[in-house]
């Protein structure tokens, strides 16, 4: 075994699980084995497609020879373009100087991390919640958990975050929410904002102030009655403290296609460009090109959402529709009623339950291996989230999802639990 020291960093820094249990579950499906994935919050190109309209814009800007180095923040006409769609389609006003392009949400977020927090500076988040853990790891901060919990769809709430407020950098905020599919209130959010906006007024004059790392990747996938808000539209002097993720992976089933944007004050974009600039985590120019068309095509991409949407929503009301009719059984099994994103929240509660050969399954991760192994349906535990070991939630992904599937899926777990006593 090598005794080779490398960086504190590259010791410490744990990969991620949800990718390495996609890319297990993947390797079992090329061998033959039929399973049911529904592990990586991505698409399968061949059930939701990109929109055709935006697919033709992409091969017309290759064919155009739009293939050299982007500008640092985006190229112009695409931050134009972004700037038009949020004011139509959010009222919110953003010039070209106070958004940053990059190639999808996850450098986006490294880099608001990087721009704002210093080793020791509190960042505020919840868990269940999407990488914040491993993203504090990568910039010493100092790590506040909030715990969430199911009567509350597993979201912060204002009680949560009044209690840590005080003297953090970074709040960070995720709604519509990777891993649960839910939201947050109008209510929380709006006094969550106020929670902010009191806590910089108390600071001294130069103090660094607390920031929100607004996380609204899946905004455009929400279903039934549920509304999607946005910190600025609520408390307009948010603005000043805000800092957005958005972008097309969730929004146009484009995850591969990598174009994202953040928009937020000029100074914390300055400096996110600034180390952009060095990382090179830049969208291709031709893509660039393309969305820039696109985003103006009112239109064509209210008639994608509708039926992508519409897709989506089938898929997760099913899945959770399949889920209580079990729980009725009196199987312990339960789910969260969907409200938006690709996610429906499930719980598999089977600790202390013996399987037929007699082995008993004493912790969650036996269980995920018994759902695996014996119902072939392969989901993500909210531990892999920042949740205790022991947590009998798990993340449902439906974008790789055949909706025709989902009978089968659900009476071959409905096999698997009656074999457990």
């Amino acid at each position: 075994m090598s005794t080779t020291k490398l960086s504190h960093l590259s010791e410490t820094l744990i990969g991620s699980e949800i990718v390495k249990l996609g890319n297990m579950i993947s390797e079992r499906i090329r061998a033959g084995e039929k399973i049911y994935n529904f592990t990586i919050g991505d698409f399968d190109p061949a059930i939701f497609p990109i929109p055709p309209a935006f697919e033709k814009l992409i091969i017309e800007s290759y064919q155009a020879g739009n293939t050299s180095y982007p500008a640092a923040e985006g190229v112009l006409d695409l931050r134009k373009a972004v700037s038009h769609f949020l004011k139509e389609w959010e009222g919110l006003e953003y010039a070209p100087n106070e958004i940053q392009i990059a190639s999808g949400g996850r450098p986006l977020i490294y880099t608001i991390f990087k721009a704002i927090v210093d080793k020791g500076d509190k960042v505020v988040y919840g868990v269940p919640s999407w990488n914040n853990n491993h993203y504090v790891h990568m910039t010493d901060g100092e790590h506040c958990l909030v715990e969430c919990k199911v009567e509350n769809n597993f979201m912060p709430t204002v009680d949560d975050v009044r209690e840590h407020v005080k003297g953090a950098t970074l709040i960070c905020l995720c709604t519509p929410q990777n891993p649960t599919g839910t939201t947050l209130t109008k209510h929380d959010l709006t006094e969550i904002c106020d929670l902010i906006i009191a806590e910089n007024a108390s600071r001294k004059e130069g103090e660094k102030k607390c920031y929100l790392l607004f996380d609204q990747m899946y905004w455009t996938l929400t279903y039934g009655n549920t509304e999607h808000y946005n910190p600025i539209a609520l408390r307009p002097a948010m603005k000043e403290f805000t800092v957005f993720v958005d972008g097309i992976s969730k929004a146009f089933a484009s995850t591969g296609v990598r174009v994202g944007w953040s928009m937020g004050p000029e100074i914390v974009i300055s400096k996110m460009k600034a180390i952009l600039s060095h990382l090179g985590a830049w969208a291709p120019m031709a893509e660039q090109k393309a969305l820039a068309k696109y985003l103006y095509e009112k239109d064509a991409i209210a008639a994608y959402l509708k039926h992508f949407k519409s897709e989506i929503e089938l898929r997760l009301h099913n899945i959770y529709d399949g889920f209580i009719a079990l729980k009725e059984k009196g199987y312990t099994v339960d789910a969260v009623t969907p409200q938006a994103a690709i996610y429906l929240t499930i719980k598999i509660d089977l600790v202390g339950k013996t399987d037929a050969d007699g082995h008993i399954l004493s912790n969650q991760a036996d269980v995920t291996s018994y759902i695996l192994s014996e119902a072939k349906i392969a989901v993500v535990p909210f531990s892999a989230f920042g949740g205790a070991a022991n947590n009998p939630w798990y993340r449902l992904s439906v974008g790789t999802c055949i909706k025709e599937e989902i009978p089968i899926m659900l009476k071959q777990l409905e096999a698997a639990l009656s074999k457990l006593k």
